[in-house]
């Protein structure tokens, strides 16, 4: 299915739009609309969903800084971007450090611009009620997963349930929520959003949020909320209960392919049946596209330049693709792929590119002892679709939740959950873990298969089980960080990490080697959460630092 939909063509309309609101700290107002000027039709309505699912494509956000530039591939992935030195994504954060300011400042904006639509949208005369509703849904969902994501990074945050549009300073003296009253402040949102969110059978656009997003997601939310460090283990009934939402309705399955599930997010296809919700972009930023495409395998893709191919008249990146290659996998994440899993070279690219070998492709194999080397294989550009490929820009997807994490969210609720005992439920929770595996080393996600299926043990052994099986799915997709803080592992993880770098020979000079002394040196046991911004401590002055910084 072509994503050139609806949303994508109002993204063009966001050069107005999306001064409707002001960032929520800001005490110097950006708008030059105001809501008493907006939100009176369908098509203004239009237009303000764009701009706030719009935040996400943000270059601050997915549109460029957290593709791979802020260290939250943790201890399978480290970044080797020397303009990166000295900021979050090189583990040498301060709360001056702009990145994290611009995180904070644009999820921020989001919540506001979702708070905007819902206060304004009655003023639209020619929609109907059910269209207000649906609105109003997919706006509470986004306040809802724009506070999630500033509570898995920061802990301790203001919530905000109405809109801030004034420049007056006392209106932003907020104080921060508990983060217990944070995750049921977003659960609340999502619940009540799934109640008038299309399905996705319906909907078959992940670019925007279905019944199955806000329950997927919400699988999520209750795991987290049942680890570090809210600790509240009986969510992880709920996050059972949610994910079974997903996985019971009959239209989700996993794509027989995981190659081909990343082409299509490459090549301008959506799979809704998998992809569960996914940042949209398009285009390449010439034309009449300037405001829609993003950098998705320009900044975390296979590390590729401009340089020459003899006797053709062309370079690599003409065949490839220009990228940075900002982020690179370490050997522990290698070693926890079997030979066999196609996953493991789809994800963690084999080969590096190299104009003396026209014979394969000007691709080298890379050999087994370059183990701290290797890109980021999932976003390739040489299967774009959109020629010429522009230095900068890339129409490329980025995933947001699928449907594996789904079926992986339902096992560890299961596998980490003290008072289920169920046999039937463990039984499950392997089998939904093993149609993950199935898929992954390509053979049929139904059928049993003792070559690939993980033996059936305990739920201590299930759940450690899965602590591997995520990083194999999911590497690279912004959750490991994540999901090692909330098992209480970060900062024991971040230091085998750092004695695996230590063991690096000191004739090994080449950048990367340093980059990833460097990056895992300056990781610390502060570093579960960022540092609120030095300018927001300034704004609202009910704002305190987190522990440590």
């Amino acid at each position: 299915m072509n994503k050139m939909k609806k949303i994508v063509l109002a993204l063009l309309s966001l050069g107005v739009v999306c001064s409707t609101s002001c960032s929520l700290l800001d005490t110097e107002p950006q708008d030059f609309v105001t809501p008493s000027e907006f939100y009176n039709n369908a098509q203004e309505v239009d237009m303000a969903v764009a701009a706030t699912y719009a935040v996400l494509a943000e270059g601050n956000l997915y549109g460029g800084n957290l593709l791979g530039r802020m260290g939250l591939a943790a201890d399978i992935g480290y970044e080797s971007y020397s303009s990166d030195y000295g900021t979050v994504g090189d583990y040498d954060v301060m709360p001056s450090d702009t990145k994290v300011a611009a995180y904070w400042r644009w999820y921020y904006n989001g919540i506001n611009r979702a708070n905007m639509l819902m206060e304004n949208i009655d003023k639209a005369s020619d929609m109907s009620e059910a269209e207000k509703n649906r609105v109003r849904a997919e706006a509470r969902f986004l306040r809802g997963f724009y506070h999630f994501m500033l509570v898995v990074r920061f802990n301790n945050i203001p919530v905000i349930l109405h809109s801030v549009s004034d420049a007056n300073a006392e209106s932003v003296q907020i104080a921060q929520s508990t983060p217990r009253d944070t995750y049921l402040q977003i659960i609340a949102d999502m619940e009540a959003a799934a109640a008038d969110l299309p399905a996705a059978s319906v909907l078959e656009m992940p670019g925007r949020v279905s019944q199955s997003t806000a329950y997927g997601m919400l699988s999520r939310v209750c795991l987290y909320m049942a680890g570090y460090p809210v600790k509240e283990p009986g969510m992880y009934a709920k996050a059972r209960e949610y994910a079974d939402k997903v996985i019971s309705n009959g239209y989700h399955r996993l794509n027989p392919s995981f190659q081909e599930l990343f082409l299509c997010y490459i090549q301008d296809r959506y799979d809704p049946q998998e992809s569960l919700f996914e940042v949209e972009f398009y285009g390449n930023n010439e034309g009449a596209y300037t405001t829609t495409a993003g950098q998705v395998g320009r900044t975390n893709g296979i590390g590729c330049s401009a340089t020459k191919i003899p006797g053709t008249g062309q370079t690599l990146i003409d065949l490839f693709g220009y990228s940075i290659g900002a982020i690179r996998a370490t050997p522990y994440f290698l070693s926890l792929y079997e030979t066999t899993d196609l996953r493991r070279d789809w994800t963690i690219c084999p080969f590096s590119y190299n104009v003396n070998y026209p014979e394969t492709g000007y691709k080298v194999a890379l050999t087994s002892g370059d183990t701290w080397s290797r890109y980021c294989g999932k976003f390739r550009r040489e299967y774009e679709v959109i020629l010429p490929r522009s230095t900068n820009y890339t129409s490329i997807n980025y995933p947001l939740l699928r449907y594996a994490e789904v079926l992986l969210n339902w096992a560890e609720a299961v596998a980490a959950d003290p008072a289920n005992q169920s046999a039937e439920d463990l039984a499950r929770a392997y089998e939904l873990v093993n149609q993950v595996r199935r898929r992954g080393y390509g053979v049929d996600i139904y059928t049993p298969n003792a070559d690939v299926d993980l033996e059936m043990g305990d739920k201590w052994m299930l759940l450690e089980q899965i602590k591997d099986e995520r990083p194999r799915e999911l590497g690279f997709e912004n959750l490991r960080k994540d999901d090692i803080v909330r098992w209480g592992e970060f900062n024991s993880r971040m230091r085998y990490i750092r004695q695996m770098v230590l063991t690096i020979p000191e004739s090994y000079t080449s950048s990367y080697y340093a980059n990833a002394k460097r990056y895992y040196a300056n990781s610390e046991a502060r570093d579960e959460f960022w540092p609120i911004p030095t300018r927001e401590l300034g704004v609202n002055r009910k704002l305190v630092q987190n522990p440590g910084w």
